[in-house]
Formats: structure tokens, sequence, C-alpha cells
């Protein structure tokens, strides 16, 4: 590492990386709130990622959660902040910012998904190159139920993952599905035993830190190119104004104050 450019100041997330290897692990760090996605969270993780992408000699990274599950989405403890805040649309862009910037990120990317990944997981987790699920990994997208559209760039990612009708159904129904759909869905690469997915990914993370950088980069970004032409997020810059006018809408408005209210919020 070039100590010249030193690690940005973590409280939410942990990087993980022995001095010579080519592997470093984000840890999603919240286990007392489920790893929800608060903007404290993604605001280091955009940092962390810029700064990863500028320690040449990581060629691969892990992201995984601490404790029961992988993420718990957006953390609706910051909602009102958010969306009530000065500048609601700043803090509503946040999370397209995040996952466009793990996106972006020279290094390939293995999700290594366990317990639940609600909402706003499921786009980092779609960010992300590869991704390996745990078997008992509950994946649901519930934004609708709180009364707003699914935003940061999850829409295109997730209709050219699963295709245009599941996706719909995915977003519209708010329902939960598990490790094996994901999989028949080809929204995973493999489903692993519970106890063994980080070894997994930390595995399969060795094999490919052995192959040449320039080869894995010409890859990923043929492959991001084709999919952005497919269906592109970086046309979703305005999924934030969508999401602060939802909360101008009664319906949606009575929406996420029931949903709220249900989670003691």
């Amino acid at each position: 590492m070039d100590h010249a450019d030193p690690i940005p100041h973590l409280e939410n997330l942990r990087w993980e990386h022995d001095s010579g290897t080519a592997i470093g692990t984000i840890v999603l760090n919240r286990p007392e709130r489920l790893n929800a996605l608060s903007i404290a969270l993604m605001t280091e993780l955009v940092d962390l990622c810029r700064w990863i992408d500028r320690q040449h000699e990581i060629k691969v990274v892990v992201v995984r959660g601490e404790g029961r599950a992988f993420t718990a989405g957006f953390d609706l403890a910051d909602f009102s902040g958010v969306y009530g805040g000065n500048d609601p649309r700043a803090g509503a862009d946040l999370g397209r910012v995040m996952a466009e910037t793990v996106t972006d990120m020279r290094p390939l990317t293995i999700a290594a998904v366990h317990g639940h990944c609600v909402g706003g997981g499921v786009v980092l987790t779609a960010s992300c190159d590869l991704r390996l699920a745990a078997a008992g990994t509950t994946f649901s997208i519930p934004e609708v139920d709180l009364g707003i559209p699914l935003a940061w760039g999850g829409v295109p990612r997730l209709a050219r993952e699963v295709g245009p009708a599941v996706a719909k159904e995915l977003i519209l129904t708010c329902r939960p599905f598990d490790a094996a759909e994901a999989h028949a869905l080809r929204f995973v690469n493999r489903v692993i035993d519970d106890a063994d997915v980080v070894t997994e990914a930390m595995k399969l993370a060795r094999s490919l830190a052995t192959k040449p950088m320039f080869a894995i980069r010409a890859t990923l970004t043929q492959v991001d190119a084709v999919m952005e032409e497919m269906a592109g997020t970086r046309r979703n810059a305005n999924d934030a104004d969508t999401l602060v006018v939802a909360l101008h809408d009664p319906e949606s408005r009575a929406a996420s104050a029931q949903y709220l209210a249900d989670r003691g919020r």
C-alpha cells in the first residue's frame, strides 16, 4: 500500500487485506443494525472504493456482511432525514453513486451474500461482478410496499440480470425469494452451504487473482459495456428525483407511513 495515500476513516465498514496479496475484503460492519445501508455507511463505501482503485496491487475484492445478514437494505432510521432534509435529492442520489462506484472499481468484485439481502442490498449485490449466495439467504425488494419506486439504478440492473417480466414481478410484489430461486434466475453464480460462503468466495478470489489483470479488466469492461447498451444504469440519475417526488404523492406517503409504523419507526 502507498503510505502517502492512507485508507479513509471507517466506522461502518472494515477493510481486510494481508500485505503483499492481491485480494482485499470489504466488510459491511454494522451487525447490530443488520448492516443497514445508512448515509454514513454508503459515504464510506464510496470513499473506500475510490481509495482501492488507487491501490494497484489489489486485483480482487470480496464484499460481505458481518453478523447475521449481508444487509437489511437502506437504513430506515435515515429515511426522514434524507427525504425531509435541506437537500433531499443529494441524499436520495447517494445509493446510485454507491452502486456505480462499486461497479466502476478497477478490481474484480465478488459478493458473498448471506442471511438477509434487502432492497438496496440487492442493488449492491447486482453491482458486483460475481455473486455467491449462502443457501439460507433471503432476498427481497420491499420498496413499493414502502411507497417508493426501486431506485439507485436498481431497475435496469435487475431487468438485465433476470429479464423484464421477472424484474417487474419481484419489484412490484415485494415477495421474498431464496438463494435457489436467485440462482435459477441467474442473479447469483453459485449457491454455497451457509457455513462456507465466505471460504468459497475467498477461494474463488485467490484463483482469479492469479490471472493477468489486463485480461480481467478488459473482460469486465467489455461485458459492462454490452450490459449498458442493453439496459444502461447511467441514465438513472433522475432516480433521485423520482424518490423525492414519491414522498409528495399522497398514496405513496400513506404507504410509507404505514410501512414505518408497522416496523415501529
